[in-house]
Order: C-alpha cells, then sequence, then structure tokens
C-alpha cells in the first residue's frame, strides 16, 4: 500500500478499549505509547487484537516538541 505521510511508527497493539461508536488503541513503539482513536467499524474491519503488529501513521501540520 502506498501512503504520502512519511511518519510511519512500527509498534504494537497492547490495548483496545472500546466505545459505543469509538475505540481507543495504545500501541508500543519502542519504550514509548502512542494512542489513537479510531471508529470501531474499523477496529472490525481491520480485525485488529492486542498484540497485532501496526503501523502508526502520523500525519500533521503541527509537531509539538518538549525539552525537559
Amino acid at each position: 500500500m502506498t501512503i504520502s505521510a512519511r511518519n510511519k511508527l512500527a509498534g504494537k497493539v497492547t490495548e483496545i478499549l472500546r466505545g459505543s461508536v469509538m475505540a481507543h488503541l495504545t500501541i508500543q513503539v519502542g519504550d514509548n505509547l502512542i494512542e489513537s482513536v479510531i471508529t470501531l467499524r474499523s477496529v472490525d474491519e481491520m480485525n485488529l487484537k492486542v498484540g497485532d503488529q501496526v503501523n502508526a501513521i502520523v500525519k500533521s501540520t503541527e509537531v509539538l516538541i518538549q525539552k525537559d
């Protein structure tokens, strides 16, 4: 599959919290967690399960940077 976004992070689904319409996914990328909210329909169509290897693709015009 070709995609225009360049910020692709490979990780593993560690949690799926299903709501009535949306689902909250947590993806482990190295030592970090990425969280995403997607539709239940997408979760079901992709047959997403905890433990699945996925790509988190970030497409944004704004990226916030923090330095401690």
